[in-house]
């Protein structure tokens, strides 16, 4: 018995087949290098085609988590007696991008605003409020939108005495207590000197 073979013809590429196609396989390569890989890689974007599609955005995530600070970081400790319907105003110098943890808990429920003060801006139009509410306790990190003040206004709406307590560690100046008509600035020292 003997065994049919179909025997495909097959030929090498000529020369100019050859270079046809590899300078295509070039020029795909260029395009994807110049309108992908530069903008989203390195931020680099001759033709503008990253910033059309949004891809200047990741060369600024491949930066990366980690953010090293000039000076170290603080860490506040402050605690409020607040008789009923008695408020108090509690604020942290921070410059812009600079970033703080919290925790704060009270004895009972407080009516609170947590809001900031852009710098050199004088008038309620200007204060910039990210969390209202009515709560006993609060925890969460916060990152400073501008320079300026950033904290908390609380206050007692019962009928009676809480107490209140502010635990805070992040890259701000000094505090401000802002009560009874009146303020006076606190000097924060950083945890190492």
């Amino acid at each position: 018995m003997q065994e049919s073979h179909d025997s495909a013809n097959t030929t090498a590429p000529s020369a100019r087949q050859l270079i046809v196609g590899t300078s295509a396989a070039l020029a795909v390569a260029l395009v994807v290098l110049f309108t992908i890989v530069l903008p989203a890689e390195f931020g680099i974007d001759p033709l503008g085609t990253g910033r059309a599609l949004g891809l200047l955005e990741l060369a600024d995530a491949s930066q990366g988590p980690l953010e090293k600070l000039p000076v170290a970081h603080k860490r506040d400790y402050v605690e409020f007696i607040l008789e009923p319907f008695q408020s108090v105003e509690y604020k942290y110098h921070l410059q812009a991008d600079s970033s703080m943890v919290y925790s704060w808990q009270a004895t009972g429920e407080l009516v609170y605003d947590m809001h900031a003060d852009p710098e050199g801006m004088e008038g309620e139009e200007f204060v910039e409020s990210f969390d209202q509410g009515a709560d006993s306790s609060g925890f969460g990190t916060y990152h400073a939108p501008f320079t300026g003040i950033h904290g908390w206004f609380w206050e007692n709406r019962t009928f009676e005495v809480v107490v209140l307590r502010l635990h805070s560690s992040g890259f701000y100046e000094n505090s401000i207590v802002f009560r009874d008509g009146g303020s006076y600035e606190q000097v924060l020292r950083p945890l190492f000197e």
